[in-house]
This record gives structure tokens, C-alpha cells and sequence, in this order.
């Protein structure tokens, strides 16, 4: 019996945050408000957890170490309604046969508490001892009898950070229950009972995070399957470079789901660069019978029923909160990043540049035209008033109902983006940033990073709403391909009919382009060369899946050629813009959704607030 319960210790006992959880999750399931978790080395001499529960009967104290035994599973039924955190029975049989383990509990009807010691296959008669209601459970010297494993643990540290990270994880899940730990004597976390979720959320992630999080919520019921989601999102500055300040909980439970991580990775697409990840806290509610616990030793993985559902609630619920934000980033938020400017001022070279500089007059002289020939472009192909303003009829453009609502093609809410008042002035410094103001300070903009965000929303707005107006060519133009290239054509033809571009193969090592989208042609940029790029990338398999939807074309492939299209004719670092384009580009910013962003992620502007400002000048 020994050998089993090592062997199922190899599934459920990684390390010592693997005893930490199952013990925390035993205390939550009997109902404590109050759990204390102490570590020493690390939780590899010992880990102690003590809660108020409900306790464990003195009878029930021998069979709480017998392998699978369990008082929270009655019948097969109970199986399909799962509604504990644990409920194998296989946890502290297999922690006791790696380890040296006491239990010692008291029930409300006992007069005292009882204590039952476990060493490898050995059990001690329950006995009396002092103790108040409730359970403590030590484990001491985990993995003496089994060597081999105790020489894959890592160092004191990483365990201990690894055992932290459960009970936050836990405490997070569970913000009415009091939780504390202590490493060796030092208390470590403090956490009182009675929080709500969002109080809880910014204890355990940081009071300097709460200002950067949103809240997040949906409830979608049909009959008895549904799901409720209550959750905080960060805004696009916060984003890390991993994964691991994402927390996503089922009815309490911790989990993984590859689903649900993109259905957040597809919220923020276009708002934070494809090598980072947002800062999300997830909780979701939902009959214990629409998820199935039981897939994974450690239970840190699920299977929903209808995991469709869970996708679209969740890629709903995010992406809404996004679009009711302002999420222009201020100096505040950005302080983390490497700065070279000003001493002490947490401002960017670039963004010092344009501060010192603010004071120069507007520039005059030639244009760079590209704003004004997009609004030109889209007023000749857009069905609007005519005696509109050239950004309303742009609105009208990005208010086009996307078919089969693949794309929200909608314009932000009027308070999402502070939108500068026609009497305040905007100057162009250094021809690549735009300063202004709005009610809450000064705003610095990049004014090619806004271009492309802009050109990419309409873009996308149009193709979805019927396609891009094209300009047949006299001769085709000649692309020179590669045999990969050629072999790919057919796979991403589709799609270039759709942005506007029509091809053919001329030969086995040519393509033929006949056709060009207008606007492009307007800013001037060369077929052959932006065809061969789009080859360039096919080849590389940036486009692969380009015709795997019910419209002949997937929407990823096509937001990365409209992203080329959008970057290679908007405004450039360097170009000269009138008063009257500075105008128009700011206050397309206002009506543009996730305008915060270009389409790779980078931020279009920069808020020093007015509280920021009278620090750096000394007046707080």
C-alpha cells in the first residue's frame, strides 16, 4: 500500500506548493474563514496549515489518511456536480507517505481535539490532545523516504515564492476568508477576512496596480448552462512579458484553459505587442454540471461543456471593458520603462524632446497630405451626407455593420478618449510628435503610430463592409516568386481580393498584378514591392489559414495584410503636417476604437497629467 501511495504521491506531490494547495483547499472546503500557512525552508522541513473549519471527527480521523477516502463524494452522481475543491481522497494519503504528517482536529460537538501521527506506511492511534475547533495538519520533511525526488527541488527561494504563489492564488479565489503565511517565523502576507473581490484582487497584486485595472463583467444564462463573469483587466501598459499575472478561477477553483487565455489574448490583440501578456484576473461561475473537474491529477485543468460559450463570454466581456476606457497611458504607468531623458523626470528622450520643444510655434509650409487624402479616399467611397465633415463621414465608414459579427466595427463611446476642444492648439515637434491637451493634461502623440491605427480601423471597417476600391493597371505589374511562393498563391488569393489586389500567376516563377487598391496607389507606394512583401511573409507562414472561415478569408491573415497596408501609407516619422491635418488627426483619435494603440501594440500617445505636472515643477 505504501508503493501506491508513493506512486500516486508522484502525481498529486510535485514539490512542497503542491501540499500547500491541497491542504488550503481541504480548509476551504470546511468552511473556514480564517487559514494560516506556515513554511520553513521553503516548505521542504515544513509546511503547517491551520484553519477554523469545520473539523474532522474523531472516528473519521484514521480514514482521512487511507487512500481514496473521501467524505465529499457520495455516489457516481456526485461525480457530475462537483462543487469542492477537493474530492479524490488520494491527497493525504500520498503527502503522509512522502513525508512525516499529523493531523490534529476538533469538531464543534467534541469537548477536545484529536491527533493522529502518519510515518511512510505507519498509523498512530488517534489520541487526545489541546487544540481549538478547527483542523492543523504538519508536514515535516517532505520527501525523506524517497531521495530521488527530494534532489529535483530548487532552491529554498524558488519553492517558497511556488508555495506563496498557491496561497495567493487561493486567498485571491476566496476574498471573504482570511488568509495569513509566514517563511521561517517572518511573516509574509496578511490578508483579512471579509474583502471584496477587487479588494482582495489588489492586495495580492499590487495597491500600485489598482488605478491600472478595469473591471470586467457578463452573465449569459440559457436555461441551466450559463456562465457569470466578474473580473479585473488591466489596461495595455501593464502588460508583462509572461503569463504569469494571469488568474483565471472556475467556481473558485484555479485553472489553466488555453481557450479562455485566448479568448484574452484576442481582447487585447492590436493594444499590447504579441510578445506580452496582459494583467487579468478572471472569475467565472457556472453549474458545477457545465465543467468537468475531474481531467487532471493536480485538477489545474478543466473541461467545459461548452467551451464555445466560455470563449465568447469571456472575449466579450474583456473587450467591452477595453472599449469603455480611456487607456492612453500617462508617465505614471510607463515610470517602469528605461528612460533617458530629463533627470528624474520618467520621460522618454523622444517624449522630453517634445515638451522642451512645445513651445515653437505651428510649422507652415508643404503638407504631408496622407491625412487628407485618406479622408478623400473614404469620402468618395463611403455613403455619407455630403455636406459632412470629412472625420463624420470617416464615422460613418467605421459605424458599417461587420457581416456575421466577426469584427465589432463600431466607433468608441464619446467619453472613452478625451477629445481636445477646437480651441486648443495642437503643435507639431520635431515633425513626428503632436502635442495638445485634454481636461486631464497634456497629451503627446505619435502621430504615425495614430495614422496607422486610424487607416487600420477603417480599413478594416470597409474590407468587412464589401471590399477596398481598386485601380486597374494598363500592364501588369511583375512579381518575381520563388517555387514556395507560387505554391502558395492560391491559398492566399482570397485575401488579396479582398484588401483589393488582383494576381495571377505570369509562369512558374511570376506574378501578375492587374489590379492595386486606390488609396495606396495615392501614398504613392509600389505594387511590386509591397506584393513581394506580402510573398515574403506567406512564404514565412505569417498568412497561414488565410482562407479557413465561412468568408473565404481567415480574419487574422487579413488584419496582418491590412496592418502592412495601413503602416506603409500612413503619415511617416519626419513628415510635415498643416494646421488643418494636425486638427483632423486629433480628432479622428477620439473616434477611432482602441486609438490608445497602433496595430502592433505600441502606444499612440502619452498623457502627463496635470498632477504630474505640478510635481515635476514643484508645486506639490
Amino acid at each position: 500500500m505504501l508503493v501506491a501511495n508513493q506512486i500516486a504521491a508522484g502525481e498529486v506531490v510535485e514539490r512542497p506548493a503542491s501540499v500547500v494547495k491541497e491542504l488550503v483547499e481541504n480548509s476551504l472546503d470546511a468552511g473556514a474563514r480564517r487559514i494560516t500557512v506556515e513554511l520553513e525552508q521553503g516548505g521542504i522541513e515544513l509546511v503547517r496549515v491551520t484553519d477554523d473549519g469545520g473539523g474532522i471527527s474523531q472516528g473519521d480521523l484514521p480514514l482521512a489518511v487511507a487512500p481514496h477516502a473521501t467524505s465529499k463524494i457520495a455516489s457516481v452522481e456526485d461525480l457530475e456536480h462537483i462543487g469542492t475543491l477537493g474530492f479524490r481522497g488520494e491527497a493525504l494519503a500520498s503527502i503522509a507517505s512522502v513525508s512525516r504528517l499529523s493531523i490534529r482536529s476538533r469538531t464543534a460537538d467534541q469537548p477536545g481535539a484529536t491527533i493522529v501521527e502518519v510515518e511512510g506506511a505507519t498509523v498512530s492511534q488517534p489520541r487526545p490532545a489541546a487544540g481549538p475547533e478547527g483542523t492543523a495538519i504538519t508536514v515535516r520533511n517532505l520527501f525523506f523516504n524517497t531521495p530521488a525526488r527530494r534532489k529535483f527541488l530548487r532552491t529554498v527561494a524558488t519553492e517558497q515564492e511556488r508555495c506563496l504563489d498557491v496561497v495567493r492564488h487561493l486567498a485571491m479565489a476566496h476574498a471573504d476568508v482570511g488568509f495569513t503565511a509566514s517563511c521561517d517565523g517572518r511573516a509574509v502576507l496578511d490578508l483579512p477576512a471579509g474583502q471584496s473581490p477587487r479588494e482582495r484582487a489588489v492586495s495580492v497584486l499590487g495597491k500600485e496596480l489598482g488605478s491600472q485595472l478595469l473591471e470586467a463583467h457578463a452573465d449569459q444564462f440559457d436555461d441551466s448552462r450559463g456562465v457569470a463573469l466578474w473580473g479585473l483587466i488591466g489596461r495595455p501598459a501593464i502588460a508583462r512579458g509572461t503569463n504569469k499575472h494571469q488568474h483565471i478561477f472556475v467556481n473558485g477553483r484555479a485553472i489553466r484553459d488555453r481557450s479562455i487565455q485566448h479568448a484574452v489574448a484576442e481582447a487585447y490583440r492590436g493594444l499590447i505587442d504579441p510578445s506580452r501578456y496582459p494583467t487579468v484576473v478572471l472569475m467565472l461561475d457556472m453549474s458545477p454540471a457545465g465543467v468537468d473537474v475531474n481531467v487532471h491529477p493536480s485538477k489545474a485543468e478543466v473541461r467545459f461543456r461548452d467551451s464555445s460559450l466560455i470563449h465568447s463570454v469571456v472575449l466579450r466581456a474583456v473587450r467591452s471593458a477595453l472599449q469603455g476606457a480611456d487607456l492612453t497611458p500617462t508617465m505614471q504607468a510607463r515610470s517602469a520603462a528605461p528612460t533617458f531623458g530629463l533627470p528624474g523626470s520618467g520621460l522618454s528622450q523622444p517624449v522630453a524632446m517634445a515638451v522642451s520643444d512645445a513651445i515653437q510655434s505651428l510649422p507652415t509650409g508643404d503638407a504631408a497630405q496622407s491625412v487628407t487624402r485618406f479622408v478623400d479616399y473614404f469620402k468618395r467611397s463611403t455613403p455619407a451626407p455630403a455636406q459632412g465633415l470629412a472625420y463624420d463621414t470617416m464615422r460613418e465608414a467605421l459605424a458599417s455593420p461587420a457581416p456575421g459579427g466577426v469584427i465589432e466595427a463600431k466607433p468608441a463611446p464619446e467619453a472613452q478618449i478625451p477629445t481636445p476642444q477646437p480651441k486648443d492648439r495642437v503643435l507639431q515637434v520635431h515633425n513626428s510628435y503632436l502635442v495638445t491637451q485634454d481636461e486631464q493634461g497634456v497629451v503627446i502623440i505619435d502621430q504615425h503610430a495614430l495614422h496607422e491605427r486610424v487607416m487600420f480601423e477603417y480599413l478594416l471597417a470597409r474590407v468587412w463592409a464589401g471590399g477596398l476600391e481598386s485601380q486597374h493597371l494598363l500592364a501588369p505589374a511583375v512579381v518575381p516568386a520563388t517555387a514556395q511562393q507560387m505554391d502558395r498563391i492560391a491559398a492566399i488569393t482570397p485575401m488579396l481580393e479582398k484588401i483589393g489586389i488582383t494576381a495571377a500567376p505570369l509562369g512558374p516563377a511570376a506574378l501578375g498584378i492587374s489590379a492595386f487598391p486606390s488609396f495606396l496607389f495615392d501614398r504613392g507606394v509600389d505594387p511590386v514591392e509591397f506584393v513581394q512583401e506580402l510573398l515574403d511573409k506567406a512564404e514565412g507562414g505569417l498568412f497561414d489559414g488565410a482562407a479557413a472561415d465561412h468568408k473565404g478569408v481567415g480574419e487574422q491573415a487579413l488584419r496582418e495584410a491590412l496592418d502592412m497596408m495601413a503602416c506603409k501609407a500612413a503619415v511617416k516619422a519626419g513628415d510635415r503636417m498643416s494646421d488643418l491635418e494636425l486638427g483632423e488627426l486629433v480628432k479622428l483619435r477620439g473616434d477611432v476604437e482602441r486609438s490608445s494603440n497602433c496595430p502592433h501594440g505600441r502606444p499612440t500617445s502619452i498623457r502627463l497629467t496635470i498632477k504630474e505636472l505640478e510635481k515635476l515643477f514643484g508645486r506639490t
